[in-house]
């Protein structure tokens, strides 16, 4: 299984076919799936003090990544990433 390294940048497609470089920014496995937390790399680069949209996405087991699809797995996603964060920041 390919795991996805923190710091790693990879173009992802909206809806709209536009074409995105995302950054990981944090890995987590949850109940033996992994999620990454992404954010853009423009926003990252940027270096504002504003906060970057962190997006949650799905790990599959071929390395491929999807979104998460109910907003109770998003819910689980996001406080054990918060949780994360926390952490790093202490």
């Amino acid at each position: 299984m390919e795991k996805h390294e923190v710091g790693e940048i990879f173009t992802i497609t909206d809806e709209n076919d536009e074409e995105l470089e995302v950054e990981v920014l944090a890995s987590i496995n949850i109940e033996g799936t992994e999620y990454v937390a992404v954010g853009f790399v423009e926003e990252i680069q940027e270096e504002t003090e504003e906060d970057i949209d962190v997006f949650f996405l799905k790990v599959d087991g071929e390395g491929d990544l999807s979104a998460i699809e109910s907003d109770e797995e998003f819910d689980k996603v996001s406080a054990a990433f918060d949780e994360i964060m926390d952490e790093e920041e202490e």
